[in-house]
């Protein structure tokens, strides 16, 4: 289990490159997180939604993703309430408090799925989540050390040196827990190293000294790691420069954003120029593309959007012949209006942009499916998966933006330039996007499949593992 000193060290990346590269060595590998708090949702082998980097370690693993490796997952609301979901299906509401609370009960079904996976494995990978030197959250704890404990995991500590103090954290962490739990721990991976690695020599002989854990090994700072889907929307946070002579995409950076992976293939185009518009900033005038992205909470969102006057720039790009994209929560805040009869969202309804001739209804049911359709207006075919929790129609499905057989997948404008779509991941496949970036008046020609891309990632992250990290280390603390 790898287990860190703080959130956003990079355990996820490693999971995945970890589970690469002892896939190479031929082992059956299965990756699992007991409990993950993301808005960032996939679609599982067989329905269910499952934590976008537990989909992205199955993929690195060369195993389709199934629920059994995410068995708790939560999706925030609000600042404290969240979804809960397990093994793929919506289990709950809960604020913070009441889910403390019940997380008894959910670790039994975390259990159970890690014991199937157990079954079918040479070697589970297991990601956990935050620190467990959160002493705060213990008694609850079903993410770290509250699992690891029980099912006797052996744990890799990992520490990010690119964030700072470091060695303290580590040694923090070995004061702050009991024996049993000082025990599990086997040693220390090093991540995010900028420079020359004999310069950390003496870091790694203090933390021998403080904690008696053994080093794997100190693992550089990876370009590689760029190119895979990240799963916290903080990465988005510094993303908001624009160069000179490109096609800039602007996206406003709502509070509850969702799969704001969808536009990684985008911002892989060398001629694109993708912009996280932070709020209290008006949305660029000179964007080509306006993108509302996925949300968790789209009533909430879209009040948001409007108290920020994003509304505004919206419709003033629009009127100047710019072009919008609502992806899932996005395409249901460019109808006409938001219902929430039955309490999804708490109740209530919001008047939309008005951009597209549709309404929106919240229902407690959940679509989540895997997807292919296709593009009326270029032919090219589009694959993807959909999770939500409403139901949209209207006279402008009439002129759908992509279709499945005879079945809407979204809606269009009658000039083209406003569309919407439920479908997640349309930017995968690279003859679409370069179709897509033609209605921008931008020909691109080649764009690789970003799933290609993704996958040669892995690959190279994995060798990188390899040189770095002593795997059959790893491997024999496993046993």
């Amino acid at each position: 289990m790898l287990q860190g000193t703080g959130s956003d060290v990079g355990k996820s990346v490693l999971v995945a490159g970890l589970c690469r590269a002892f896939h190479r060595r031929g082992l059956r590998v299965r990756p699992f997180k007991p409990q993950n708090m993301s808005n960032n949702a996939a679609v599982a082998q067989g329905g269910g939604e499952i934590g976008r980097a537990q989909w992205l370690q199955a993929k690195a693993a060369c195993v389709a993703p199934n629920v059994d490796m995410n068995p708790v997952l939560l999706k925030p609301e609000s600042d404290t309430g969240a979804q809960i979901i397990v093994h793929g299906q919506m289990f709950g509401r809960a604020e913070a408090d009441t889910y403390q609370r019940c997380k008894g009960e959910l670790l039994g079904y975390v259990v159970d799925s890690f014991e199937k996976l157990k079954a079918e494995a040479d070697l589970i990978l297991v990601e956990g989540a935050g620190s467990p030197a959160e002493v705060n959250l213990r008694a609850t704890d079903i993410a770290n050390m509250g699992f690891a404990l029980p099912t006797n995991t052996p744990v890799a500590l990992v520490g990010d040196i690119n964030r700072g103090g470091v060695i303290a954290a580590i040694a923090g962490t070995y004061a702050l827990l009991p024996d049993e739990e000082r025990s599990l721990i086997r040693g220390v991976i090093i991540n995010q190293f900028r420079g020359d690695v004999r310069l950390f020599d003496g870091g790694i002989e203090t933390i021998r000294q403080v904690t008696g854990w053994q080093n794997y090994g100190v693992v550089p700072f990876l370009r590689c790691v760029r190119e895979l889907p990240a799963e916290d929307a903080v990465v988005l946070e510094g993303q908001t420069s624009k160069k000179q002579g490109r096609l800039l995409v602007a996206v406003p950076l709502l509070p509850r954003i969702a799969n704001f992976d969808d536009l990684d293939p985008l911002r892989a185009v060398p001629d694109v120029d993708v912009v996280f518009v932070r709020p209290g900033t008006p949305l660029p005038r000179d964007a080509a593309l306006v993108v509302l992205p996925g949300s968790k909470a789209t009533i909430a969102d879209l009040r948001f959007m409007k108290a920020e006057g994003w509304d505004i720039d919206i419709r003033a790009h629009v009127r100047a012949g710019g072009q919008v994209l609502g992806l899932c929560g996005g395409y249901q805040m460019l109808g006409t209006i938001v219902c929430d009869p039955f309490g999804v969202e708490g109740g209530g309804e919001e008047p939309g942009l008005g951009l597209l001739d549709v309404k929106t209804e919240l229902l407690p049911d959940k679509q989540v499916t895997e997807t292919v359709g296709s593009a009326p207006w270029c032919g090219e075919v589009v694959t993807g998966y959909e999770i939500h929790a409403g139901k949209t129609v209207g006279e402008g499905l009439k002129n759908p933006f992509l279709v499945s057989g005879d079945v809407p997948l979204g809606a269009m404008s009658a000039d083209g330039h406003v569309m919407g779509t439920y479908m997640h991941g349309l930017f995968e496949k690279g003859a679409f996007l370069e179709a897509f970036l033609a209605r921008l008046g931008r020909q691109v020609r080649g764009v690789p499949d970003h799933g290609a891309k993704v996958n040669k990632a892995l690959d190279t992250l994995a060798e990188e593992l390899e040189k770095h990290l002593d795997l059959d280390a790893l491997y024999a603390a496993s046993r």
